[in-house]
């Protein structure tokens, strides 16, 4: 996974509502796209800042995607159209934000940890969604232009499948929530198999490589419940929430996304402890390969003990030894050491310690 070391220490000391841009420094540009839409039309259009106001007074629902937040004066100049808090902007721009809900006079705010595949198998990418609820305008701010997992919700828009079209901007918030949440489950898949694999490596071949691929999927499961835990406690309070900006039948459909992100919470726990239990599997391992080795050693050094010992005695360089005139001794000797050495292995195989 990408890193996700977001520094706040850029801000110590500034008044609270701040605008200071917390996240990993690219070159971009805020771009903004609105999708107005009714139960009989939709349009989907590239914005500019000043036609923001605009959609204020329009009939309809409207959403409107900023991309690219790293550009705070633009972004100010949104708070400013949409009557945005300080704080809310504040939020928006730390991006090491833990996801929250938070309820203003005329809106809801809801800060979302948004992750999707990479490349490749081994590489997740992250960032920050900020989702702003109004009565019939939903405004979500990302922090990259390079995509999203929020397609689906607008070919559902665009070819009218569903109810979609025909409800609130609620309706539209929790779409947009329920596509974070099953994305979720695409990367939960992903992190399975990669599981499986390195399971049948631990088992085969156990390497210094495969307990450092399990301690990164640790860390990664360990941003995955960090993600996903404030996750449950958004989506509950949404639910609880007394106010009209979400109708009761929308309210049906969040209790959906919450039982999903107890299955989510309830797989990364499930991961987390077979990722643990590899790691026994390991150590394991790697102290019964070393045993194996220490006991082919001893038995190496067991058996050359005898021997070396008869080797020692007759290699002394005495003048007197019994029998250093014997004709057959240095062959006798020989024959003595095979017999010696092949006892002790034949008593070794039939104590199976080898």
């Amino acid at each position: 996974m990408e890193n996700r070391i977001r520094k706040r220490s850029v801000k110590a000391g500034m008044s609270p509502g701040s605008l200071v841009y917390i996240g990993e420094q690219k070159q971009r540009s805020l771009t903004l796209e609105a999708i107005h839409y009714s139960p009989v039309a939709i349009e989907r259009t590239q914005i500019k800042l000043e036609d923001c106001a605009s959609y204020k007074m329009i009939d309809g629902v409207v959403w409107i995607n900023v991309d690219g937040i790293n550009d705070v004066g633009a972004l100010e100049q949104v708070g400013k159209t949409f009557d945005l808090h300080p704080l809310t902007l504040e939020d928006v721009l730390n991006t090491d934000q833990r996801p929250k809900l938070e309820e203003y006079d005329s809106y809801l705010f809801i800060v979302m940890k948004m992750l999707r595949p990479g490349e490749t198998p081994d590489k997740i990418v992250h960032e920050q969604v900020s989702l702003i609820l109004y009565q019939n305008i939903l405004l979500t701010f990302q922090e990259d232009i390079a995509g999203d997992v929020f397609d689906p919700v607008r070919e559902r828009l665009q070819n009218a499948k569903g109810r979609i079209r025909s409800l609130g901007a609620d309706y539209l918030c929790y779409a947009l929530v329920d596509a974070v949440v099953d994305n979720y489950f695409t990367i939960l898949e992903r992190v399975g198999e990669r599981i499986e694999d390195m399971e049948e490596d631990l088992l085969a071949n156990p390497s210094s490589e495969t307990l450092n691929t399990i301690h990164h999927m640790k860390r990664e499961l360990i941003y995955l419940r960090k993600s996903v835990w404030p996750l449950r406690e958004v989506i509950a309070g949404l639910q609880r929430l007394d106010t009209p900006l979400i109708s009761k039948s929308t309210g049906i459909y969040l209790r959906d996304v919450y039982d999903h992100t107890i299955q989510i919470i309830d797989t990364i726990e499930t991961y987390r402890d077979m990722l643990s239990g590899m790691i026994d599997v390991y150590m394991s391992s790697m102290s019964n390969r070393m045993n194996e080795i220490m006991k082919v050693l001893t038995i190496i050094a067991t058996v050359f003990i005898p021997l070396t010992f008869l080797a020692g005695v007759y290699g002394m360089n005495f003048k007197y030894m019994p029998e250093l005139e014997m004709r057959w001794g240095y062959p006798a000797l020989w024959v003595f050491m095979i017999a010696v050495g092949a006892g002790m292995f034949l008593f070794f195989r039939k104590r199976k310690w080898l």
